[in-house]
């Protein structure tokens, strides 16, 4: 299936596996990009050398394109632009909207600039910024979220731009990729289901608490870093929700700490980075502290397989998953179900 978007980063069918920290690996990633998607590397959970060996190993497994995800405010973001031009990566990707100067520099390189944004006037200022594409994450979808559905936003934004446009936030099949193309998206990003495949890295016995989650177990929570953020409940979540500042600044202190010895971020790089999400926002301390190592609350479950000690990211579309295709058969099963439904209107429309 042919889109603005597979043209312009050259992949085969119109679906994205996004950038999840400590999922999004080089097994994920080859995987996705083997199966015709655009696979995406989780850069923020690694240190510089070990996003170059994850490039590396993508590469060793693949020769389709995939891209690597970015934080624009991080302290190193130079030295992880500098890798990924080096290493030639096809797409840079971010979870927050990069700067012009930072969007002119890959171009300028070759490397194919996608923001994801959750509002249009983000879509409207990276594009005119020179982004080739956006993804528009709508409300249903995990981690860091806004408010608006995806029925709501998605229009607005492909309304409001002419770069391909790709649809994030409660999809999980073909019937929602038939949507979106029908919306005028160019493709669909998903996270929760690539999570839930065989070749995602997560523990199994993580999987298994995603397939029985139902949609009511799936909250947002201000509680982790002040900021809404979509995931499973656990008895963290609702530790944080019920301690007090003392003891949430403790809490914090301790996983910060543990985040430091891993990344290699000095306490002045990781306080600037919390500082980065403080801004503008009427967070306490604690959360500063835990918006910037909330990727060691993701990494107790995602690597240690303790889901009671971490935090579960998740879609709203966990409550409705009850499998662990592979990529290649979760792709291949939806781009089926997609022409089946846009065969089905094309019938229905010549009637």
């Amino acid at each position: 299936m042919e889109t603005a978007f597979t043209r312009l980063v050259g992949v085969r069918h119109p679906i994205v596996q996004t950038g999840m920290g400590w999922v999004a690996g080089p097994r994920l990633v080859s995987a996705t990009a083997d199966a015709g998607g655009l696979g995406v590397l989780a850069s923020a959970t690694m240190t510089p050398d070990q996003l170059r060996s994850a490039v590396r190993e993508v590469k060793a497994r693949t020769d389709a394109p995939f891209g690597v995800n970015l934080r624009a405010d991080a302290a190193d973001a130079g030295d992880r632009v500098r890798i990924i031009v080096d290493e030639g990566v096809r797409v840079a990707s971010f979870a927050l909207a990069p700067s012009a100067e930072l969007i002119a520099g890959l171009k300028e390189a070759g490397v194919v600039v996608i923001p994801s944004v959750g509002a249009r006037r983000h879509a409207e200022k990276v594009a005119a910024w020179g982004a080739d594409a956006v993804i528009v994450q709508g409300g249903e979808g995990g981690g860091h979220t806004g408010e608006v559905a995806t029925t709501v936003l998605l229009p607005q934004v492909v309304d409001a731009v002419d770069i391909p446009v790709v649809a994030a936030g409660g999809f999980f099949d073909g019937r929602g990729l038939a949507a979106a193309l029908a919306y005028g998206a160019a493709g669909v990003a998903m996270g929760t289901r690539f999570l839930l495949t065989s070749d995602s890295p997560v523990p199994e016995a993580v999987k298994a608490r995603y397939l029985v989650a139902t949609v009511r177990d799936v909250t947002v929570t201000r509680a982790v870093d002040g900021l809404p953020h979509r995931m499973l409940r656990t008895p963290l979540v609702d530790g944080l929700e019920d301690a007090g500042r003392g003891r949430a600044l403790l809490r914090a202190a301790r996983h910060a700490a543990g985040f430091r010895r891993l990344s290699g971020l000095t306490w002045r790089q990781m306080v600037r980075d919390g500082l980065a999400l403080r801004h503008g926002k009427d967070l306490a301390w604690s959360q500063v502290l835990l918006a910037a190592n909330t990727p060691m609350l993701l990494r107790s479950a995602m690597v240690e397989g303790r889901p009671e000690a971490g935090v579960m990211a998740a879609g709203q579309v966990a409550g409705v998953i009850d499998d662990l295709p592979s990529c290649a058969d979760l792709v291949e099963r939806i781009m089926k179900e997609a022409q089946d439904v846009l065969t089905a209107l094309d019938r229905l429309a010549r009637t």
